[in-house]
């Protein structure tokens, strides 16, 4: 009988696989992982948005700039004008409230807005004023 044991013992202890308890630890351990990766991950590509459409508005005011420069005014100026001073300029970017001595200039990137609003201003988080 003790014989018989030791050969069933030894023989289970041959046999892979794995015990329900260490499946449970190891998906725990995932689930942790992903809490803490996808908020990361969010953050990141909101980051990536915020900058991206900073950088559109920034690329699109020296155009801007040429069309006074060459014009005397702002009024007339479109995202097909800037574009022909600048073939570079983003798609995104958006030409709003224009004025003789003012403008608008809108970037939106996958729902985050910023704008720079006239010649003098910094560049801010939200849509143009009108728009």
């Amino acid at each position: 009988m003790i014989e018989r044991l030791r050969r069933r013992i030894a023989t289970g202890e041959r046999e892979g696989g794995f015990t329900l308890i260490e499946l449970l630890v190891v998906i725990i351990i995932i689930g942790i992982l992903l809490a803490i990766a996808v908020p990361s991950y969010l953050g990141f590509r909101d980051r990536a948005n915020k900058t991206a459409a900073q950088a559109n508005v920034r690329s699109a005011v020296p155009a801007a700039e040429t069309y006074f420069a060459d014009k005397g005014t702002y009024v007339g100026m479109d995202l097909a004008a800037l574009q022909a001073i600048d073939a570079g300029i983003s798609p995104t970017v958006a030409v709003g409230t224009v004025g003789a001595a003012t403008y608008c200039i809108q970037s939106t990137v996958n729902g985050v807005v910023w704008n720079k609003n006239g010649p003098a201003a910094a560049i801010a988080a939200g849509a143009c004023a009108g728009s």
